[in-house]
């Protein structure tokens, strides 16, 4: 039987990493200042749904054409993106396996809050592919061989949006997000260091009083850009990584009206330890990693929950039932950019003598809303966030519904903004 030490490391890092502590969940007020910014602004909203079906589609990217302001539909597939004035602009909406739709701003402001944009799924011409190699190991090797010529070889600073929730059964307990800054440094540096510092952020949590157990998640905004793989390629995407893996070619798709090959990867037999599972998109022109969808392999439960749990009481025994991580790279003169990232973990939590289990669901997300690579400058040690950082420790609690102003965020979805105003309640008659 084949060993691997893959999963740890940099692989166990980049996993979303769960703490268990008894303490109050209460703690720090302090947060970043706001990063300066106007507030003359267009707003626009709407719903982005398949055409033929109406269903909506969720995390589709919504952009300002000819720029790098951007944002993503939530899970009711509604949207909010704040742009510059001006009535000449075009809307760019985009989905996984549907053709781009482009729409002026000034169209979209005659709908106001109605706009319903419907994608049309996309069809792929055989010729376009036929003429390229099929065997998937060629085009997984070809990929990591071009890292160098399609990500940026210069740093990037860029604007993002990040959120993190916890739901205990049905409840959420923990609700955060924040405006952050993320110094991404080029692909082919030695040193790929990123770094990420908030700028305003805010949260609202609950614990009930006689339940002694409190989960947090560590790392944040930090473990949301360590979902890059093409930057953190360990897990995956090495030549020692890739011995580990079977790879097949399951079938061709369009992404941004760009034909994509779909490379299903999952750990080979005989591997002990668990790795992943998922499908590499893979732009049939460029060689480029477009998009990533993957899971931890859990045949072997328990030896899965040693890869997320740092600490837990005695008597209580955890098991990872789902976990799903998702990366997406946006595509812009060239060169691709780390665009967006999200992580969704659920556990089952027993304890000895209880007779029900309680299960746990940990998101967390990140969008980049803006980009330059003008004028970088690297971030001090004493600014951006670490690793062992909790975000919920540093940022207030929620307050000003105007909080965000000009800021582009994800659209909260009803069962989140139904939770805020639960946990205000809570948190307003706790403190009386």
């Amino acid at each position: 039987m084949r060993k691997s030490n893959l999963i740890t490391g940099t692989a166990a890092t980049m996993i979303l990493i769960m703490l268990v502590f008894t303490a109050d969940i209460f703690a720090s007020d302090s947060f970043r200042k706001d990063k300066p910014g106007t507030q003359d602004y267009l707003t626009i909203k709407g719903k982005v749904v398949d055409a033929e079906t109406g269903i909506p589609l969720v995390f589709a990217g919504v952009s300002l054409k000819e720029s790098n302001i951007a944002t993503v539909t939530n899970v009711d597939g509604e949207f909010l993106i704040k742009i510059p004035p001006t009535e000449t602009a075009v809307i760019e909406f985009s989905f996984l396996g549907y053709k781009n739709k482009y729409i002026p701003v000034s169209e979209l402001r005659t709908n106001g809050p109605k706009n319903i944009i419907g994608l049309e799924p996309a069809t792929i011409p055989i010729k376009e592919i036929i003429v390229k190699p099929i065997d998937p190991d060629f085009i997984v090797n070809e990929a990591i061989r071009r890292f160098n010529m399609n990500y940026p070889e210069v740093p990037n600073e860029m604007t993002a949006f990040y959120r993190e929730t916890i739901k205990k059964n049905r409840t959420y307990v923990s609700i955060g997000e924040a405006v952050v800054e993320v110094f991404k440094a080029p692909y082919n540096s030695d040193l790929r260091f990123d770094a990420v510092r908030i700028f305003k952020g805010r949260k609202n949590t609950e614990t009930e009083r006689m339940d002694t157990v409190l989960f947090k998640l560590q790392g944040g905004p930090v473990t949301a850009l360590q979902l890059d793989l093409v930057k953190n390629p360990e897990t995956i995407l090495t030549s020692e990584s890739l011995k580990m893996y079977n790879f097949s070619l399951s079938s061709i798709i369009a992404i941004d009206d760009r034909t994509n090959y779909v490379v299903d990867f999952i750990q080979k037999p005989g591997v002990d330890n668990p790795l992943f599972k998922g499908k590499l998109y893979i732009d049939v022109e460029s060689y480029a990693i477009s998009q990533v969808e993957f899971g931890v392999n859990l045949t072997d439960k328990t030896a899965a929950a040693a890869m997320f749990i740092r600490k837990k009481p005695l008597g209580m025994s955890v098991t990872p039932e789902i976990t799903s991580y998702l990366v997406r790279y946006k595509e812009n003169e060239g060169k691709w950019y780390f665009a967006y990232s999200r992580a969704e973990v659920k556990f089952k939590v027993d304890w000895k003598k209880r007779l029900f289990n309680t299960n746990y669901t940990t998101m967390s997300e990140m969008a980049i809303t803006d980009r330059t690579d003008e004028d970088v400058l690297k971030f001090s040690a004493k600014e951006r966030m670490k690793i062992n950082d909790l975000f919920t420790e540093e940022v207030k609690a929620f307050a000003d519904p105007e909080f965000w102003g000009d800021y582009n965020v994800i659209e909260p979805d009803q069962s989140i903004e139904s939770a805020i105003r639960k946990l205000n309640r809570k948190l307003k008659f706790n403190q009386r």
